[in-house]
């Protein structure tokens, strides 16, 4: 990940700033400013906590903020210190500024505060590392004591907006694709008094009906009055994340950072150690959300994002992927889907989970794969594609194979959340988790992962399942142990997902280790693409965006599903990253078809499913879309701004997606007839097009695949409020419209 704060504390922040020419030293109950193009933040150093005061965009009215930050107020000091609950004494922490070691320039700020006993550097940093979108921030907690200490929760951001109580306010924020989209998805809600919300993210995002639905970890708040514009925050972690908002009287408060419940939250600070609280990112703007949506996206891809993907100017790529077989896959159908992948035109071939010996024992089948996965990876770069693969690499499983995880294994044993009963056996492609934050652990996984990579000749690891530890019942691990009662209490035995009273510590260090391990992969493999699953759209997050390359947004691979989760997702994260696996459905009309494909075409598209079943007309019209797609919605997709120009997808009335580039100015829209068999005709409005601008628009489909919209010529500001009339005969169809300027 890219930190805010550099491994050795500040001096890297300080000579940076040194180095732009205008860093100075902080005096006390000084107030300076941060700035992008869009977001100016106030911010002053008042003698025993920092403050942000002021919150403004561009032309916008400022949010004021009244709360100063609330900074971490004691430490705990453990007796026994193998014991999580007795022999506790807590030590009051005094924080006094210190100017000296503070420095700020028009786009760093970092206030330090010290303590003398306990003896504690806390650095309160924001960091504007691009021109433009929101300021990032963060905290870092140091121990300069030669003794442990335990700490408690600090928040990464606290605020106390004054609002005025007749100003209209709306609150967005958006779910998890996670198992299958809701009904809901896109939230947007009125805030009146007496509102309280809270959201929360994990590794791991709950579904089902009874569950509540995670959200990827952001919030916007935007007035819906007079005085337009806005703002949000985000979190860039991946662990147990949670943001709060609630409006009384003259207040709109709330808090960003870990997950605090289910229990008091407490984490190590060894001697000369340091805890970096998650950061954050916050932002203002000026116009709608929309407007706010496109710079967000453009800000993910360069200030978080590998830059040396976006270099390549076929990402997001066309993928096959092997799970239309489920775990059938072997080395026939791997080369069959090779051959159709290479005469389709597509760019990669995914083999999916089946590949493997067993759970835990990532090497090939060799009944399945005489020849091993290397030949297969060769065959798929000698037919001009890449070759990615599937791996769970956390899971134990019972396999005595040379190099597996076995959970019988005594070195192995300790590595696990905890100990399996007597009887567990893995299923097909799940097994019993490694709690990644034990260094031993960390190690065979980032090991073992680089074997992967090297021995199977891989252009993609796809990493699934429960990655990340959600809860952990070792007491000799570097998180927070679990007293006995803790440990009943949270029924561990009977489930890893269970949430105990310290899974927010045993996700906290093992998402760390995860991005250790990812990072280590890029730099031995620069080139190495990495997808990011968990079980579908389950760690869809900032942090995550930082370290892989583009998410598998739902486990539901339906049309419906499929736009449904790219049109919550896509409001917050660049579409190239945003992957929908596009699996059989029913396509009785040629235009059910492409319906089906073009569902998945909005951001990064996999196909998973047998296409040597298509008919040759299928083969024929996916092979044009394919062609489509390389060469005129992709660029759209990687550089134009998104719009949301229609109601998110129900699958019975008309739903679109309209990309523009302005630099280019051209652009096209994506639309979907649903089910409806009474609704043929429907107009869309567009948005981002110069009003005085002319455009010429071209139908994808139609009699004729090169035929007008009759009276094609249109103006913007028609297009922008009028809108555009479209007529689709049968239901479950689709069109592209691509859009041209007249006048370049």
């Amino acid at each position: 990940m890219k930190h805010l704060l550099p491994p050795r504390g500040l001096r890297v922040v300080a000579a940076l700033a040194v180095s732009l020419g205008s860093s100075y030293f902080v005096s006390a109950e000084t107030t300076v400013t941060v700035r992008t193009a869009d977001t100016t933040l106030m911010l002053r150093a008042n003698a025993v906590s920092p403050e942000l005061v002021e919150m403004s965009s561009a032309g916008g009215v400022p949010w004021r903020n009244h709360r100063p930050e609330k900074l971490l107020e004691f430490v705990e000091i453990r007796e026994a210190p193998s014991s999580p609950s007795s022999g506790i004494r807590k030590i009051p922490v005094h924080w006094k500024f210190n100017g000296p070691a503070s420095q700020q320039d028009p786009q760093h700020v970092s206030f330090v505060y010290e303590s003398g006993s306990p003896h504690l550097r806390l650095t309160w940093a924001w960091n504007a590392r691009t021109g433009f979108g929101p300021i990032e921030h963060q905290i870092r907690i140091e121990n300069l004591d030669a003794r442990e200490y335990w700490i408690p929760l600090q928040d990464s951001f606290v605020f106390d907006w004054h609002v005025a109580p007749a100003e209209r306010l709306e609150h967005l924020y958006i779910e998890k694709g996670a198992d299958t989209p809701s009904e809901a998805g896109t939230h947007r809600v009125t805030i009146p008094a007496g509102y309280q919300w809270e959201g929360t993210s994990s590794p791991y995002g709950r579904s089902g009906k009874n569950a509540p639905r995670e959200i990827i970890p952001w919030f916007l708040v935007q007035r819906t009055g007079k005085a337009q514009g806005g703002w949000y925050a985000g979190i860039e972690f991946s662990g147990r994340t949670r943001l709060t908002l609630q409006r009384d009287g003259e207040s709109m408060r709330g808090e960003a950072g870990l997950d605090p419940n289910p229990g008091a939250y407490r984490t190590r600070l060894e001697p000369g150690g340091s805890f970096d609280v998650p950061p954050v990112f916050l932002g203002a703007f000026a116009q709608d959300t929309e407007s706010a949506g496109n710079v967000m996206r453009r800000w993910v891809r360069q200030v978080l994002t590998n830059p040396r993907t976006w270099r390549n100017p076929n990402y997001p790529l066309l993928v096959n992927n092997s799970w239309g077989s489920g775990m059938a896959v072997d080395e026939r159908l791997a080369q069959r889907m090779i051959r159709d992948s290479a005469e389709l035109q597509l760019e990669m071939f995914h083999m999916d989970a089946g590949w493997f010996r067993a759970v835990g024992d990532w090497h090939p089948e060799e009944g399945k794969f005489p020849h091993g996965l290397a030949a297969i990876a060769d065959l798929a770069h000698q037919n001009g594609l890449k070759f990615g693969l599937w791996v769970d690499w956390t899971q134990a499983g019972l396999s005595a194979g040379p190099g597996a995880l076995n959970a019988r294994d005594p070195k192995i044993a300790d590595w696990l959340v905890a100990d399996p009963a007597p009887d567990w056996k893995p299923e097909a492609f799940k097994g019993k988790t490694i709690d990644l934050g034990a260094p031993a652990a960390k190690d065979w996984a980032a090991g073992e992962v680089q074997r992967i990579v090297a021995d199977y000749h891989l252009d993609m690891l796809e990493h699934d399942g429960y990655l990340i530890a959600r809860n952990c019942d070792r007491a000799d691990h570097p998180h927070a142990a679990l007293s006995g009662t803790e440990k009943s209490q949270c029924g561990l035995a009977n489930s890893e997902l269970a949430d105990c009273a310290n899974s927010t510590d045993v996700s906290y260090r093992a998402v760390h280790a995860y991005y250790d391990i990812q990072s280590s992969l890029r730099r031995q493999h620069p080139d190495l693409l990495l997808e990011i699953c968990n079980d579908g759209g389950r760690l869809v997050d900032f942090g995550s965006a930082a370290h892989g390359d583009y998410f598998s947004i739902t486990d539901t691979y339906d049309p419906l599903s499929n736009r449904r989760a790219f049109y919550d997702t896509s409001h917050v994260l660049p579409a190239a990253m945003l992957e929908t696996y596009v699996e059989r459905w029913a396509t009785p009309r040629i235009e059910n078809f492409r319906y089906m494909l073009r569902s998945g075409m909005m951001g990064w598209l996999s196909i998973m499913q047998d296409t040597t079943a298509w008919s040759p007309e299928q083969h024929a019209v996916a092979k044009e879309e394919f062609r489509l797609y390389r060469e005129k919605l992709r660029p759209l997709i990687r550089d134009g701004n998104l719009f949301h120009i229609s109601p998110r997808p129900d699958g019975v009335h008309w739903d679109a997606i309209e990309y523009f580039n302005p630099s280019t100015r051209e652009g096209v829209i994506y639309v979907f007839r649903g089910s409806s068999p009474s609704e043929p005709t429907h107009t869309v409005v567009l948005q981002g097009l110069d009003p005085d601008s002319r455009y010429l628009l071209r139908l994808a489909d139609g009699s004729n695949p090169q035929s007008l919209i009759p009276d094609n010529f249109f103006r913007g500001r028609d297009l922008q409020s009028t809108g555009l009339s479209l007529t689709l005969p049968r239901p479950n169809s689709s069109e592209l419209i691509f859009i041209y300027p007249l006048d370049r």
